[in-house]
């Protein structure tokens, strides 16, 4: 059997694939079910965070366990297969291994070094454990992963390298300015009352904001939120708990929000966002036009001018007169002179090559055939230095105007999300999604310690894998040393039936002198196949064992599951 994990995370697929294919706890636990049941697999754990959806597996066959994993992953999210297969990662056995470690570090974090993800992987494997999907090898992984994620935090200072999600998302919507001094006074309002809500609302008693309002579907999870929010030795918050229908009231006095729930359908709506901001301020919250002017610019749709402007000054053509100037377009452009005289069309080639416009008839005295033949030359000539092209005029520089001061900040901490992201464009509101986040989070600097987590965690898999390896030939060892202790006894017995009046004294002498024999015999060979094991591709040397000794495959195997027993009952996360 062999280790495999298959998922997406906020590496390898956008925001709006991982909100579609979030998974709520229901959804988890039918995938653990459904995992085990499936052939390929024996054990079975799904990682579900705000940005990752991961499914580890023990499986005995690799093609066929991808294949069946990312078809699990499909049903229970809803994201069709070949929508998603696009955005998922598979890792086996040694790889599979360094990719929890790193995950357990927080060095594959949308903020690097965050430390919340320890508690996710406990509570994954918590769920595993709960309904018997985590075997000897989940179980050893997964509290191995939270040992090496503590080692990390405590030997390094991967904590200086980046924040938890919650700390980022606050700087974010401070917009640079000191967190604590911008949070100071304020009035906050927490919706949801999970770990990472709670997360939040204690980050935001810290940082000094004079009022948390805790809104919960279940109104005894915000009360005791807020109970723990007032008790707190360290703040001296006021802190309440509201339902969930007393949150629009609530929006409207509230400075912050912090929104992170299980709902699968959006919390606060454009709306509801509009109607909170209006009822604070008492003024129309419209949607900001510097938002709407950028994104006409992005799209190439920037409004022209049109041919009168005043980069047409001192024309000589007549341009009230000239009906075949197409808004937009430039009058020295071809439109604009398509069939005009050949004097007029003089001039106007003088003009736009910046010289004086001359009444070519006055000076050569000539007109008819001949004289337009010798303009329509000259202006041939003039088209060929200048240009005669139809072309947009540059956009007239736009007038960047200022946003309004946000008078409400939402953070929005949930995948799917629960704000709608249409309040981004709202004028008065700056709001931070996931989204935003994982945007800003892609430039910010890493630390030194990095480095030096990863090492660790390099260190960390070389000895989970020896370990591993060397308990998978632990079993043959076993049946090997109760093979020569079958053999022992048997020759005591047979010694006992050919000397019978042996006394206790010596038989237990011979007894012991046999055994000792046997030991040291064994000693050095089962000592030297347990280092040799645990070397990579040293999983042969236990096949070479049995067929050494012509040990049988079943007192092997009674073995394994009388380990997997002990260590079912003795299990517990670290």
């Amino acid at each position: 059997m062999s280790l495999l994990v298959v998922g997406l995370s906020h590496r390898s697929a956008p925001v709006s694939v991982l909100e579609r294919a979030s998974l709520s706890t229901g959804a988890q636990l039918k995938l653990l079910q459904d995992t085990v049941a499936a052939e390929p697999a024996a054990e079975a754990a799904v990682l579900a965070t705000c940005n990752r959806i991961e499914l580890y597996a023990d499986v005995d066959k690799f093609h066929a366990g991808v294949a069946e994993l990312s078809t699990l992953l499909a049903q229970h999210s809803g994201v069709g297969l070949e929508e998603l297969t696009p955005y998922l990662y598979v890792h086996y056995e040694d790889r599979a291994v360094h990719h929890l470690f790193s995950v357990a570090c927080g060095l594959d974090s949308m903020v690097v070094g965050e430390g919340q993800i320890l508690g996710q992987i406990k509570d994954s494997l918590a769920r595993a454990q709960d309904l018997h999907t985590a075997g000897r090898l989940l179980n050893d992984l997964f509290q191995q992963a939270l040992r090496v994620g503590k080692r990390a935090h405590s030997e390094t200072g991967i904590d200086r390298a980046g924040q938890s999600l919650v700390t980022f998302g606050l700087e974010q919507l401070s917009a640079g300015a000191e967190v604590q001094q911008w949070a100071r006074g304020k009035r906050a309002l927490v919706i949801g009352a999970g770990s990472m809500s709670s997360l939040a609302a204690a980050t935001l008693a810290r940082a000094g904001v004079a009022e948390i309002v805790v809104a919960n579907r279940t109104f005894e999870r915000a009360e005791r939120l807020a109970e723990i929010l007032s008790e707190g030795d360290d703040t001296d918050v006021l802190a309440r708990a509201v339902p969930m229908d007393s949150v629009p009231g609530e929006l409207t006095r509230a400075d912050v929000a912090v929104s992170c729930t299980g709902a699968t359908g959006l919390v606060l709506t454009a709306d509801a966002v509009v109607a909170s901001v209006e009822g604070r301020t008492g003024a129309p919250a419209v949607e900001d036009a510097a938002v709407g002017d950028t994104a006409v610019r992005e799209a190439g749709e920037t409004p022209l001018p049109g041919a009168g402007s005043a980069a047409d000054e001192n024309c000589p053509l007549d341009l009230s007169s000239v009906s075949s100037v197409p808004s937009g377009f430039s009058v020295m452009g071809e439109a604009a002179v398509a069939g005009m005289d050949a004097a007029t069309l003089e001039q106007h080639g003088a003009w736009a090559a910046g010289g004086t416009a001359v009444d070519r008839t006055r000076e050569t005295g000539r007109s008819g055939p001949e004289a337009d033949s010798e303009l329509i030359g000259a202006l041939a000539a003039t088209a060929t230095r200048v240009g005669r092209i139809p072309e947009r005029r540059r956009p007239e520089p736009v007038v960047e105007v200022p946003r309004p001061e946000p008078v409400l900040f939402l953070l929005d901490l949930a995948m799917p999300r629960d704000v709608d992201a249409a309040v981004h464009r709202l004028a008065g509101v700056r709001l931070v999604d996931i989204e935003s986040l994982a945007d800003a989070s892609a430039d910010a600097p890493m630390a030194a310690d990095v480095d030096m987590v990863r090492r660790i965690v390099a260190d960390e898999v070389a000895a989970f894998g020896a370990a591993q390896r060397a308990a998978h030939i632990t079993p043959t060892v076993v049946a090997l040393r109760s093979m020569a202790a079958d053999v022992v006894a048997g020759e005591i017995a047979r010694l006992e039936g050919r000397l019978p009046g042996l006394d206790d004294k010596h038989r237990a002498e011979i007894t012991q002198t046999v055994k000792r024999v046997v030991d040291k015999l064994l000693h050095a060979p089962t000592v030297r196949v347990k280092q040799l094991a645990a070397e990579p591709g040293g999983a042969g040397y236990a096949d070479a064992l049995r067929t050494l000794f012509d040990l049988d495959q079943e007192t092997v195997a009674s073995v394994s599951r009388a380990e997997n027993s002990t260590t079912e009952k003795n299990r517990g996360p670290a």
